[in-house]
């Protein structure tokens, strides 16, 4: 596993559009004061060229231009990391046209985005074996005041973080929009996260629940579409790191919980979960859906519950925030007790 220098005091922060710019409300005035915080923080910036474009469907521009600025900005020494611009659509269509070759021959860049960006976090670890965040896109840097979970994922680039923990409250209802750009997340809900030892059981209450492997995941809306394509590398890749075994982290954006549960039986029958540790679940996006009593708990368990392997589930992952960044690729140790959950990433090669 390759993992790219640490972001340095008055490094360059490089931002790239793969999936969808900022080229309108509230995203633009977001990544404006996003900008404007980083340079006062002392980053100077390097935008690609597709930063502000709209010229595209579901990505900022055409698949050839996005996998173009994609390529160079990674290559370029003129940065030092990449964070997106944001999330999307049809990211998809933008790794049809890159070269993974060459971003596998380039010098290790750290790469920062979730939700659509899973196609680059996901294929950075499994086809060029090498580390990538899970974490917030750009406009996220642009509200006022920072939750912690920003500074957080600031300082995972930076190499001053390599644990993180679950947040006592989380956001239900988005409150930033075009007339409130800068807002914050509004967290009002307490954060309850389920434990479930072997996959059905519930863990009790003072009980301690571990489990160790290599992080690996995103946004399974995207990660079922990858499953079965020319990109899908993942049994080479968990056959590879058999001996760390992979802890997977797994959160759903559009996806019902009937929708869910079948990307997990495809993930599942597609020999993805061999050589697995355990599950790390984020909040869905149709959180509290129940749909002829299936809820979000049950399209989960029902499909992982054979495997007898722990899950943890409603934590800080993805889109419902905040998030607790990720470094996919590193060797995570995960302890679980009382609500509280750490996970502490290391860089084991």
């Amino acid at each position: 596993m390759r993992y790219p220098e640490n972001l340095h005091p008055g490094g360059t922060i490089g931002f790239v559009a793969p999936s969808l710019g900022c080229a309108t409300e509230p995203y633009k005035s977001a990544f404006q004061n996003a900008q404007k915080i980083l340079k006062e923080m002392g980053y100077s910036l390097d935008l690609g060229p597709n930063c502000y474009a709209a010229e595209g469907i579901g990505i900022s521009n055409s698949p050839k231009a996005c996998a173009e600025e994609l390529e160079t900005w990674y290559s370029r020494s003129q940065n030092d990391v990449l964070i997106s611009c944001g999330g999307g659509e049809l990211m998809n269509e933008t790794i049809s046209a890159v070269d993974f070759t060459r971003i596998a021959q380039a010098k290790p860049k750290w790469y920062m985005g979730y939700s659509d960006n899973t196609n680059m976090v996901f294929l950075l670890t499994t086809l060029c074996d090498t580390a990538a965040v899970y974490g917030p896109c750009a406009g996220t840097f642009g509200m006022e005041p920072w939750h912690e979970s920003v500074m957080d994922a600031l300082q995972i680039l930076t190499g001053e973080r390599d644990t993180v923990c679950g947040y006592d409250l989380w956001e239900k209802e988005r409150q930033k929009c075009e007339e409130n750009p800068l807002l914050p997340y509004k967290v009002e809900e307490k954060r309850i996260s389920f434990a479930y030892p072997n996959g059905r059981n519930m863990l009790t209450e003072g009980e301690t629940l571990r489990m160790s492997g290599r992080l690996l995941g995103g946004c399974l809306d995207v990660l079922v579409n990858i499953c079965g394509t020319r990109f899908d590398h993942v049994e080479e890749f968990v056959h590879k790191y058999r001996e760390d075994g992979i802890v997977w982290f797994l959160e759903a954006c559009d996806l019902n919980v009937f929708a869910i549960r079948r990307a997990l039986w495809q993930l599942k029958e597609a020999g993805w979960f061999r050589n697995a540790r355990g599950f790390l679940i984020g909040r869905p996006g149709t959180f509290g859906q129940e749909i002829f009593g299936l809820d979000q708990y049950q399209a989960v368990l029902g499909v992982l519950g054979d495997l007898g392997l722990p899950v943890i589930m409603d934590l800080d992952i993805g889109h419902l925030p905040p998030m607790m960044p990720l470094i996919v690729g590193s060797m995570a140790d995960v302890r679980f007790c009382n609500n509280e959950i750490r996970i502490q990433m290391k860089k084991v090669l």
